[in-house]
């Protein structure tokens, strides 16, 4: 959220020293995150921050100055995560966004909830972070087996979430639905709240390890998290090929002392076919910059994880086109599918 506003304020003091003749330069790039408790919005604002270099804002990049587009603005937008953002990116409402693999899957190829409303504009740009499944519990609950969700108080994340999606779709594998559990369509901060006050049992979240909104339940009224058997995970990939199996390791949340058995999808940066392939192949070139490096490593956990060499990861399986522009960049950097 910090690296975000920083980048608003740059954005405007750059715009006012500017002046008129050079706003006319100025290009807005809008990226679709998540809320701001979880792991796209300050992955975004990351991604936002690298890739911008206002007009009139100084020094070059070989200065060290900002390694971004010359003229772009790049804004990170908090939404309803992967469903919302590959909707807008598509219809041209957004600029790129951050959606998870199984997300893109199903709406580029009109599957799933997207049956009959297929994205087909969508374009990859780069695959980021891995996302964990979180099955967060209130402390001390046990739960026997994701069937036992059944008459539970059960946050299945916000509505329009790639999390939502897969959640539903996993919980009817075990008999669970919006008929037998008491269902809240809610962000990851809203879920921790109610967890924390008592008036949810569970939610589900797909993110980043670690995400803030956890860390702070944590932190505060305590928390725990279930562990899928290997039967479940085994489950998980019939239906959604696109999630592995994954671990979130003890102490990664200070509460939580033991190893926790999940699932993970991964995160990737999509744009539309849309946007121009030269200032698609400036961005991408922007993000992989040494200077962008130091961003990620410094700015969030999972930054660490973001890198170039692992850039196209797991992107031929899903048979969606890479950008034209993002694909120039890859080939001149010698990255192939893999």
């Amino acid at each position: 959220m910090k690296l975000t506003k920083k980048l608003a304020i740059a954005a405007l003091g750059s715009v006012l020293i500017a002046g008129s003749g050079m706003a006319q330069e100025m290009k807005f790039f809008r990226i679709g995150t998540g809320g701001a408790g979880g792991t796209y919005f300050p992955i975004g604002g990351i991604i936002a921050q690298a890739i911008s270099n206002p007009p009139g804002s100084g020094k070059t990049c070989e200065q060290g100055g900002s390694c971004g587009v010359p003229g772009l603005v790049a804004i990170a937008q908090s939404t309803n995560a992967s469903a919302h953002n590959v909707t807008a990116v598509n219809s041209g409402q957004m600029e790129a966004g951050l959606t998870g693999a199984a997300t893109l899957y199903f709406a580029y190829h009109g599957k799933g909830k997207f049956e009959g409303k297929a994205k087909p504009k969508l374009r990859v740009i780069a695959k980021l972070f891995p996302e964990d499944m979180h099955l967060v519990m209130k402390k001390g609950m046990k739960l026997n087996g994701l069937g036992a969700l059944k008459g539970q108080r059960v946050g299945i994340a916000q509505a329009g979430s790639g999390t939502q999606i897969a959640v539903e779709m996993i919980l009817d594998q075990h008999g669970v639905n919006r008929d037998n559990m008491d269902e809240a369509e809610l962000n990851n901060s809203q879920s921790a709240e109610r967890i924390a006050d008592g008036h949810l049992d569970a939610y589900f979240y797909a993110a980043g390890t670690p995400v803030a909104a956890m860390i702070q339940l944590d932190n505060t009224k305590g928390m725990e998290l279930y562990s899928f058997s290997e039967k479940e995970v085994s489950m998980v990939g019939e239906i959604l090929p696109y999630y592995a199996h994954s671990s979130i390791p003890a102490g990664t949340y200070a509460g939580v002392g033991y190893d926790v058995n999940t699932v993970a999808v991964n995160g990737i940066l999509v744009t539309s076919i849309d946007q121009d392939e030269e200032m698609v192949y400036e961005i991408t070139k922007a993000l992989w910059n040494k200077n962008t490096r130091k961003l990620l490593d410094n700015g969030h956990a999972k930054g660490k994880v973001i890198r170039e060499e692992t850039a196209l990861d797991g992107i031929k399986g899903l048979d969606v086109p890479l950008h034209p522009g993002a694909a120039k960049y890859y080939k001149e950097a010698g990255i192939m599918l893999n």
